[in-house]
């Protein structure tokens, strides 16, 4: 019985041995060093920004700092060790990514349940395109780290949307912007953006740890480090070369990985949104639209509609001869919008043309008339103390009423 306890004994201490050596080969002084503040800040915003999609979320439970997650360096290794078994991108242990885990599981374990939630929505989207661009199905957890899965997110240098793409980059990447419309928000077409950006970098420096890290410094940091560091090409040996944001980045990207395998683990359970795909629908435009005029019609949230059209930066869907408009709704609002869509044509003014703009409504309050026999503009107009014109603009132009019609008007809070 002692000589199987020693042998048993014999056995963890040399797996120990083997994993700490595995961890220690990827260490070095950098890891050791404390994340600095602006590096942690720039992995932290995002997730510190799902707070805003709390409409999403339903009944909502908080999740509390929890350190007892926590686990000791081994486990980390040997779980890590195990997912870069089945990763075309390699996958290993440093003091870095337990810093990030620990953002992850502890820091923000609430935030990270928003993210797996939503990665219900996002990564079906995301996996289908790598897979045509023939790129590692691993590289969705990298929106995780640049967006937290808010294609609502902005950053204080300009970056937007899911892939965190700047002005510059995005019509670089044939992302259209303009006053109305911002391609780099929209999940579909920011997402083919970035296959085509990755496909290069890899092509670039044939390594998926510096595709990454040229992500998110650009090439020309990660072509600086390489010839900086007189011949070596293995990320960890480039790390003192790097730029800090990148020398933090992967790590970050491969705590991203842990903690979306390992969640349950960690006590973390997806806090689902409560949208789904699969119970949505999309209606093709026949003139400029308003998010503010379908949800008064509809009855669809202005946030619910932001976050499914988010490329449309101003609520506002402008009209093209050459390009079809779509918006993104609940398979249940669409009767409703088809029913009024000549009335939310009519009411879809411009941000700034708008008579009561979403968000300068204050101090109007909504009413809706049902017109009777016997009833016109001029006589409605006088009960409400509106003038015509105001009636028509309100809901379209229109030479006569029909009983039971609704008119939609806006009267002062008394």
């Amino acid at each position: 019985m002692g000589v199987r306890v020693n042998l048993a004994s014999a056995c963890v201490a040399v797996f120990t041995l083997l994993l700490s050596a595995y961890g220690q080969g990827k260490g070095g002084l950098a890891g050791n060093a404390p994340v600095d503040s602006a590096v942690y800040h720039e992995i932290d915003a995002p997730l510190e920004r799902l707070s805003s999609l709390g409409f999403l979320l339903g009944d909502y439970v908080a999740m509390p700092e929890d350190s007892t997650t926590l686990r000791p360096d081994l486990v980390y290794e040997y779980r890590i060790a195990q997912l870069n078994q089945r990763s075309v991108i390699p996958l290993s242990f440093h003091p870095l990514v337990r810093k990030y885990i620990r953002i992850y599981t502890v820091e923000r374990r609430g935030q990270v349940a928003i993210m797996c939630g939503l990665s219900k929505l996002y990564f079906p989207i995301f996996e289908e395109l790598l897979d045509r661009y023939g790129l590692p199905l691993e590289l969705v957890y990298l929106a995780a780290v640049e967006s937290a899965l808010n294609p609502l997110a902005v950053s204080k240098s300009g970056a937007v949307g899911l892939w965190q793409f700047k002005l510059n980059t995005g019509k670089m990447l044939n992302l259209h912007v303009d006053n109305f419309v911002d391609d780099r928000m929209d999940p579909v077409r920011s997402t083919e953006a970035a296959c085509s950006y990755l496909e290069y970098l890899h092509r670039l420096f044939d390594d998926w740890l510096l595709a990454l890290a040229a992500y998110n410094a650009g090439p020309g940091a990660v072509q600086r480090a390489l010839l900086r560091a007189g011949g070596k090409k293995d990320f960890w040996d480039l790390l003192p070369y790097l730029p800090e944001a990148a020398q933090n980045y992967v790590p970050a990207f491969i705590a991203a990985v842990y903690v979306f395998h390992f969640a349950p683990e960690h006590g973390i359970k997806p806090q689902s949104p409560r949208i789904d795909y699969k119970i949505l629908d999309t209606v093709c435009l026949r003139d400029a639209v308003s998010f503010e005029a379908v949800s008064r019609w509809v009855g669809t949230p202005m946030e619910i509609l932001h976050f499914l059209n988010p490329r449309y930066r101003q609520g506002y869907v402008p009209f093209s001869q050459d390009t079809l408009q779509c918006l993104l709704l609940p398979r249940k609002d669409i009767p409703l919008f088809i029913e009024n869509e000549s009335r939310i044509y009519a009411q879809s003014y411009r941000v700034v043309q708008s008579p009561y703009p979403y968000a300068l409504s204050k101090g109007k309050r909504r009413v809706e008339h049902v017109v009777k026999r016997g009833e016109y503009l001029h006589k409605i107009a006088l009960q409400y103390g509106c003038t015509v014109d105001e009636l028509r603009r309100w809901n379209g132009d229109r030479a006569t009423l029909q009983p039971g019609e609704r008119l939609e008007i806006w009267v002062d809070v008394p």
